[in-house]
């Protein structure tokens, strides 16, 4: 067949043997469209060096093409904070809506500001992630709203208690089975928990109930004597150390909810005479950057920062689509250092 200079969706469909329609959906990633069809349409669009028009499709569906990323300002005594794992994540989430061939619009936010006004209901953004979200007992009741006004988002959190099918997150109690079980296995019996483990942080939670769940399969007492609640900064890890100390609580391991709280537990322990390993065992969770370069380097539960951010642009476009979330809970993973 003859192709003009132009080349157009339909010349792409009549070679691939397909509908106009599904080359359109398959060159904007709907998961409608078979893979094996997908990848023949984006060979034979690359062969013809065809170009998607972004503007003119999103003219014509009535989207913007631009998802939008906001960063929650969090709850701690310090300014501009943002945990590092979200950061992490940041770069994972500017390829995957680059091949999905969205802009990506990012924002930092206050918890108090009415901020789904300025993206999907002015049409800036088809959609919101959201990241970071302080006291969840707070912020559920502005999952509520957004809901109320039928927004499109995504948020990473606690799966285990979302009701509509909004939330990607990792698998934090066996990410804390998966701790407690190794700290056990390294001859450690009075394991200390550090972090809120209550409804307020619903992942700090989960990750104590797995550690606690170790204790129990291994005939070992529960030691809730010595959990301490702290949020996620070092500072609340090294204040936890004293606390313990100052109770006199005897322990050889500590559990922290996150690895900011481990890094400033480590410094507290190594400030009063305590050795690490030796004396106490340190785990993490997170997997942060600086947790590989702490002294001593820390174990702990990586989180999949890359796949954490396709997941999430995969699942705010399934929720634009009105389509389900497939897959919502991502594996966490060991990573064994000097720590323990």
């Amino acid at each position: 067949m003859a192709i003009s200079d132009k080349p157009t969706s339909f010349d792409i469909a009549a070679l691939a043997g397909v509908s106009q329609p599904t080359v359109s959906r398959a060159l904007r990633g709907d998961r409608t469209v078979s893979e094996k069809t997908r990848l023949r349409i984006e060979a034979i669009a690359k062969q013809l060096n065809y170009k998607v028009d972004k503007n003119a499709s999103s003219l014509r569906r009535g989207q913007s093409r631009t998802l939008a990323l906001l960063f929650f300002e969090d709850t701690l005594p310090i300014d501009g904070s943002i945990n590092p794992f979200f950061l992490a994540m940041l770069g994972s989430i500017l390829r995957a809506c680059s091949a999905r061939g969205y802009d990506l619009l990012t924002s930092f936010q206050q918890l108090s500001s009415d901020w789904h006004v300025d993206y999907e209901d002015s049409r800036k953004a088809d959609g919101i992630i959201l990241l970071g979200y302080g006291d969840y007992a707070v912020h559920r009741k502005r999952e509520a709203e957004l809901l109320r006004h039928g927004t499109h988002f995504v948020r990473w959190g606690a799966v285990e208690l979302d009701g509509n099918g909004q939330t990607i997150g990792v698998d934090n109690y066996r990410g804390g089975l998966d701790a407690g079980r190794h700290l056990i296995a390294r001859g450690h019996r009075r394991i200390a928990f550090i972090g809120d483990a209550t409804d307020h942080y619903p992942e700090f939670r989960e990750r104590y109930r797995g550690m606690a769940d170790a204790l129990a399969e291994a005939g070992l007492p529960p030691v809730d004597d010595l959990k301490v609640d702290a949020l996620s900064l070092d500072a609340d890890g090294h204040d936890a150390i004293h606390q313990l100390i100052d109770r006199g609580a005897r322990f050889d391991a500590i559990f922290a909810a996150s690895d900011l709280i481990a890094i400033g537990a480590m410094r507290a322990l190594t400030d009063t005479g305590r050795r690490i390993p030796d004396d106490v065992a340190v785990v993490g969770f997170d997997d942060i950057p600086a947790a590989a370069q702490a002294p001593p380097p820390l174990t702990t539960i990586a989180q999949d920062y890359r796949g954490a951010g396709e997941r999430l642009v995969e699942a705010l476009i399934s929720r634009i689509a009105d389509q389900p979330i497939v897959d919502p809970i991502l594996p966490g993973q060991l990573i064994i250092r000097a720590s323990s």
